[in-house]
C-alpha cells in the first residue's frame, strides 16, 4: 500500500501525523508527507483511517 500527500490541499492540521507518526511527518513548510515508500503491513490501519480522516482530503492512495 502507498499513500501521498497533496501539498496545495494539505492544511496542516497534523491529523495524519497524530494517527500514523511512522507513515507522516512535518516538512518544512508545515505540512504533512509520506515518510516511507511502502506502508508496512503494521500500519496499514493507521494510514488507511488517516486517507479517510483527512479534512481536506489530501491524502490520496497511490498506484
Amino acid at each position: 500500500m502507498k499513500v501521498e500527500v497533496d501539498q496545495d490541499a494539505c492544511i496542516g492540521c497534523g491529523l495524519c501525523i497524530d494517527t500514523a507518526p511512522n507513515v507522516f511527518a512535518w516538512n518544512d513548510e508545515s505540512k504533512s508527507y509520506v515518510i516511507v515508500d511502502v506502508v508496512p503491513k503494521d500500519d496499514e490501519p493507521a494510514a488507511k483511517e488517516s486517507v479517510e480522516s483527512c479534512p481536506t482530503e489530501a491524502i490520496h492512495y497511490k498506484d
